[in-house]
């Protein structure tokens, strides 16, 4: 027996990057996707103070009132502009002003794509039917509502409800791999890489401050590296190789 043992833990091969969140690989620590954890919260405490000195009024482009309108407006903005999103829900939360009201809307009536009305209407129902019509505040309740995954929680939790969250999109993926913060492109891994090099209490804001230079500075096609304010910590600047 003890033989067989000793056989297979010499077959065991340790993954020097899968298990580097527990341990240190080579003196440096890695989070899940190889970048060098310590380097990148450096780069972060960096990056953090620069983009809110540029982006002082960093928040969420999407109108609302209340958690619901804020849930509402985040569910139509997928793959639409936040622009559009405020011209539709304009009138619409001026119609439709509790959950039983979205519950009870009819889909043609909306003028939402079907899929999202579907959404709306079903996450609705679920508010009014589990949590007494009120919306969730939890991230474990959040998902549970129909079409509402990680990203949407997050919204809703850092800007409804002031708990510290990281939504991830498309620009934060993006600018998270050219600031060497994370090579992951799936929104939930990048969320949890993020979550180890950011402090806690600024994930909402940090969020919203890689979005804005997104869309201003360090666009998908071509970045403006020539007039980044914070090129100068960017691994990726000047280097179309890296964007």
């Amino acid at each position: 027996m003890a033989k067989k043992t000793a056989a297979k833990k010499a077959k065991i091969k340790v993954d020097p990057v899968r298990n580097s969140r527990r341990g240190n690989v080579k003196g440096r620590r890695k989070i899940s996707n190889g970048v060098d954890k310590t380097q990148a919260a450096e780069r972060v405490k960096k990056i953090l103070p620069a983009l809110k000195k540029i982006y002082p009024e960093a928040k969420t482009a999407l109108n609302f009132k209340n958690p619901l309108e804020l849930l509402i407006a985040t569910i139509l903005s997928a793959q639409c502009t936040d622009v559009r999103v405020n011209m539709v829900t304009k009138d619409l939360f001026k119609k439709y002003k509790s959950a039983k009201d979205w519950a009870k809307a009819g889909l043609k009536s909306t003028g939402f794509y079907r899929n999202k009305a579907i959404s709306i209407k079903n996450s609705c129902a679920a508010i009014i039917e589990r949590f007494d019509g009120r919306v969730p505040d939890t991230m474990e309740e959040l998902v549970t509502l129909p079409g509402v995954g990680r990203k949407t929680a997050n919204v809703v939790l850092g800007n409804a409800f002031g708990v510290p969250a990281i939504a991830c999109d498309t620009h934060v993926i993006r600018l998270s791999r050219r600031l060497g913060l994370s090579e992951n492109n799936d929104a939930v891994k990048l969320e949890f890489d993020l979550a180890e090099i950011v402090p806690k209490k600024s994930w909402t804001l940090f969020s919203h401050l890689l979005i804005f230079h997104g869309r201003n500075v360090c666009k998908a096609r071509k970045p403006d590296c020539e007039n980044c304010q914070i090129a100068r910590f960017c691994p990726a600047a000047n280097n179309p190789a890296l964007w």
